[in-house]
């Protein structure tokens, strides 16, 4: 099972860390949909940490990181942008994947909105 958390409000140039709550041996990742967009991958790492993968969108401004023994992978949010306003997802695959229907399990939302 996986459950987001850790979303809220914040002003442009702020920082936001997303919490999600995930068991197993899985390479977790996080997608964010907007209204009326599609839901879009934002970043992922594998179990143990060793591979990370980002949207160009969010590169030098998003980390992706987990603490294996906590079953928690996090997703440390700064230089926000109010662009990246979206319901943030996690998901997770036994495979190393990067498109959303090749995850195999998904946590419920949690809103980031950043105002300008």
């Amino acid at each position: 099972q996986l459950q987001a958390s850790g979303g809220g409000l914040v002003q442009a140039g702020g920082s936001l860390r997303l919490s999600c709550a995930a068991s197993g041996r899985y390479y977790v990742g996080w997608f964010r949909q907007a209204p009326g967009k599609e839901r879009e991958f934002v970043a992922a790492i594998s179990w143990g940490g060793v591979t990370t993968d980002y949207a160009d969108s969010v590169k030098g401004r998003f980390s992706i990181f987990r603490v294996d023994t906590k079953n928690t992978v996090y997703l440390q949010m700064n230089s926000l942008k109010p662009e990246d306003t979206a319901v943030y997802y996690c998901a997770a695959s036994s495979r190393v994947v990067r498109v959303a229907h090749e995850f195999d399990y998904w946590g419920q939302g949690t809103q980031v909105t950043v105002s300008s």
